[in-house]
């Protein structure tokens, strides 16, 4: 091997090392004081020395130690880019067609082309919100997942259940939500709350309503008609 080429091989080599060795100690360090958080990716970011944690949903920054953590937008000041965000949209895409499809409630609306997946809970005050403006969306199918959230609203789980098991549970899901007409109870049925609740926590959705696209983006919240719309056109 020709002798440049064995010293570029030697830097880059050694400067690998720091990266490889702090990646390693973030992962301890914050193992150790944080047992809980399953941390799935450290990354250097362009700042020396501070590095990206994603773990358990959530995005945040560390020194090279794990001494030391920071939570909150990292901004790139010549383009005015938030870098986080631009991350967390990465980061929390999903491939649209691994969903469990056969675990949700359908919806059409018009031809139905294009699609949508939503993570709701039935007493969740802006998953009603959104459900009024995706009624004003045409030419669309909609997945509901039902995702109760039982710490917020005690009762959500057994409303979810029996919307899941009416005989029409899109006509029954509705009824609740747009017109605050409570499902029957039925009884002998179960309800694939506990594998949509474990599919949640495997994404990262840790709250509702939150929306899926085709392209893979995820959007938590109640968004206005207008900017489904924008995003449905964008790649779903």
């Amino acid at each position: 091997m020709p002798q440049s080429r064995l010293l570029l091989s030697l830097v880059l080599a050694v400067c690998a090392l720091p990266v490889q060795g702090d990646e390693a100690a973030i992962r301890q360090t914050l193992g150790e004081r944080y047992p809980s958080l399953r941390i799935e990716s450290v990354t250097p970011t362009p700042i020396p020395g501070l590095y990206e944690v994603w773990g358990g949903g959530k995005l945040f920054y560390a020194d090279e130690k794990g001494e030391y953590v920071l939570i909150g937008p990292l901004v790139e000041t010549r383009g005015k880019t938030n870098l986080t965000q631009q991350r967390l949209t990465q980061l929390r895409a999903v491939k649209f067609d691994s969903l469990p499809l056969d675990k949700a409630i359908r919806f059409v609306h018009g031809k139905g082309e294009r699609v949508v997946a939503v993570f709701s809970d039935p007493d969740c005050p802006f998953c009603r919100k959104l459900e009024q403006e995706l009624a004003k969306l045409d030419n669309l199918t909609v997945y509901l997942f039902l995702h109760p959230l039982p710490e917020l609203h005690p009762g959500a789980v057994e409303v979810a259940r029996n919307v899941w098991c009416a005989a029409d549970p899109a006509a029954s899901w509705r009824a609740y939500m747009l017109d605050g007409k409570a499902p029957a109870a039925v009884a002998d049925c179960q309800a694939p709350i506990d594998e949509i609740s474990a599919l949640a926590a495997r994404l990262g959705v840790s709250g509702t309503p939150a929306l899926i696209f085709r392209s893979g983006e995820r959007v938590d919240g109640a968004l206005p008609a207008e900017r489904i719309e924008a995003l449905l056109k964008g790649g779903s």
